[in-house]
């Protein structure tokens, strides 16, 4: 059986390193400043710099280095079955609006790549959702006619060039794939080159309005920083900054896994994603003239399964078994937002904040989904107005699925956090292995201990800075998820992904 590397590390980001921005250290006066330097942040930036603005990114960490960093690199509209679900929720319009966006976001790509010749490993390939489940066919079939009815290059197929049988797929002819971050750091380069404006390990923790001045905002950074600005865009995956807009209640995270493999049966053309669960999406990606299989999956609700290695090690014996494995080069995990309806949030954050913009919620798509937020907001800024803005505006509510998922979400953050409470937990940390973490009690507190290589043992009080819950450690990413938000924290308690924004509290025992 092949070894499933022991750390997890992306190779997008192993085999492009940043060149590195400095941190923020002075107050700053600028047209807009975009909070999170991932896909939607850059594309943002480098939009509304074009427009003449003079635009700031500020990231918390490194740039490209959270979930744009860690995605599996399909740029493509076909977002699982959709298209036929929005016509069913939204109506025919606005599934053709979702459509047209998201197209446009893939040209954009397209488009920048060719006008300043970034070589990112763009390659075009066809994009398929398969089944192996007759029943799913149906559903196959009324996503194929739903497409082509919204002018989608669309079609139905009975066969795939797959090791195994499938029912039936969706094939959407004319998509593509790339190397994100050789995409992204390219275009860093281009922004930051004509004026300083990212800025990294900078971290926004608010945003007042500027009774005074020419600026309508004020941003407050650590360690007392501020920078004045006239317009904002959370472009941070998880907004730091609520608004009122009680986006924790609106999304739920999810975290899927990724396996970067040398396959014995060499993997042909095209990227997949399977109808069913457990997900199963497949492409390639070229490394040393070779073709290398990215299969991932396996997604669950951050923070409500601690036994995290069984999803690699599930995605390890589908690849052994349909491909045959050489060796597993790298493994990483990724965390996503999605929204009560399946539909991004995007545009001003809360109704009468209209300079204040956030892009989250794309449900695992926000290649192309980032992409065309960045043209949705620039347009809003610039133009003042946008023909997508009706669909993807954050205050929008649509009754059904909305209010079914809006209480299947609270029962289950409920439940979390009532089990996280009331769950009894051991008093000692005394029979920890190396590279092992448990929950203790000491003093009538739950206190996180983990056991590094050196046998340091590191502790942490478990209950989220953000609303309370009792976070859970994840083995395979070495890390405290929180099962009600999806906050997450590394061994020290220093926070991975929001919307926590305060540490765990240390703990000493």
């Amino acid at each position: 059986m092949a070894n499933i590397p022991k750390v997890s590390n992306s190779y997008w980001i192993e085999s492009m390193k940043g060149q590195g921005y400095q941190d923020l250290k002075s107050d700053l006066i600028v047209d807009v400043l975009i909070i999170g330097g991932g896909i939607t942040g850059i594309t943002t930036a480098y939009l509304l710099q074009k427009e003449g603005l003079k635009v700031v990114v500020v990231d918390a960490d490194k740039i490209l280095s959270a979930t744009t960093g860690h995605t599996t690199g399909k740029i493509t509209i076909q977002h699982g079955l959709i298209y036929d679900k929005l016509k069913m929720q939204f109506g025919e319009e606005q599934a053709r609006i979702y459509a047209e966006a998201n197209m446009a976001g893939l040209q954009l790509i397209q488009d920048l790549i060719k006008e300043h010749n970034i070589d990112c490993d763009f390659i075009m390939q066809n994009s398929y959702v398969y089944t192996q489940s007759e029943s799913y066919i149906q559903q196959l079939q009324d996503e194929v006619k739903t497409a082509q009815e919204l002018g989608i290059k669309a079609e139905y197929l009975d066969t795939v060039p797959l090791p195994f049988k499938v029912q039936g797929a969706v094939c959407f002819l004319d998509q593509a794939m790339f190397h994100p971050r050789k995409y992204l750091l390219a275009l860093s380069n281009i922004i930051n080159n004509k004026e300083q404006c990212i800025y990294e390990v900078t971290r926004a923790l608010d945003i007042e309005h500027n009774p005074v001045g020419n600026k309508n905002l004020i941003i407050a950074l650590e360690d007392g920083r501020k920078i004045y600005s006239n317009y904002a865009v959370i472009a941070s995956h998880f907004p730091f900054y609520d608004g009122f807009g009680m986006y924790f209640a609106r999304m739920y995270a999810s975290r899927s896994y990724v396996l970067a493999v040398k396959t014995k049966q060499t993997f042909q053309e095209g990227m997949y994603i399977s109808a069913e669960d457990p997900k199963r999406s497949l492409r390639y990606t070229p490394i040393n003239g070779e073709k290398i299989l990215l299969a991932a999956g396996e997604h669950h609700n951050t923070g409500q399964d601690s036994n995290t290695m069984v999803h690699y090690e599930a995605l390890r014996d589908f690849v052994e078994q349909n491909y045959g494995i050489n060796e597993i080069l790298y493994r990483w995990s990724s965390q996503d937002l999605t929204t009560l309806d399946d539909v991004p949030y995007i545009g001003p954050i809360v109704q009468g904040k209209p300079n204040i913009f956030v892009a989250t919620g794309f449900k695992k798509w926000g290649i192309t989904t980032g992409s065309m937020a960045a043209i949705l907001i620039r347009d809003l800024i610039v133009k003042k107005e946008s023909p997508w803005l009706e669909l993807f505006t954050p205050s929008r509510f649509v009754v059904n699925p909305s209010l079914r998922n809006l209480v299947k979400e609270g029962a289950m953050v409920a439940k979390e956090f009532i089990k996280g409470k009331f769950s009894a937990v051991p008093e000692t940390s005394e029979d920890l292995e190396i590279d092992t973490a448990k929950v203790i009690s000491f003093e009538g507190n739950k206190i996180g201990a983990y056991k590094d290589e050196s046998g340091g043992i590191h502790f942490v009080d478990t209950t989220c800075r953000h609303m309370g819950c009792e976070v859970q450690w994840n083995n395979a990413e070495r890390s405290w998820d929180c099962p009600c938000h999806g906050s997450r924290y590394d061994i020290n308690g220093n926070v991975i992904e929001g919307p926590a924004l305060k540490p765990l509290r240390q703990a000493d025992k």
